[in-house]
């Protein structure tokens, strides 16, 4: 069984998430939550927050157990850019692009409902 959670309109950039993703790939949700809580950047926190939110689905909606859960994928999408400007010198502007992302958790479960 796959069970799916979507945190959307995180507003941390992509590139940002991304790197973090990478390093709790092929970890179980328990041990990926413990390495991310050690993570000296503040996504960490975010995708943390995402991954319990999974494992509570799981444990509430479809009665599985935590410890049979396995991360099947995180998908860290690029999300709307908001656009802003700073005033520089003889009247001009320089963009500014504050990036959002969303986040795609999937577990799967080893056990059969």
């Amino acid at each position: 069984m796959i069970i799916k959670s979507t945190q959307k309109f995180i507003r941390t950039s992509p590139r940002k998430l991304r790197l973090l993703v990478k390093s709790v790939i092929g970890l179980s949700p328990t041990e990926a939550i413990t390495r991310l809580k050690f993570a000296p950047k503040r996504s960490a926190h975010l995708i943390s927050k995402v991954i319990k939110t999974t494992i509570s689905d799981a444990k509430n909606n479809f009665k599985l157990d935590p410890d049979s859960l396995t991360l099947h994928s995180i998908q860290i999408q690029v999300g709307p850019t908001l656009k802003r400007g700073r005033a520089v010198s003889r009247g001009r502007s320089h963009q500014i692009k504050k990036r959002m992302s969303h986040i795609h958790v999937t577990l799967e479960s080893k056990q059969t409902k």
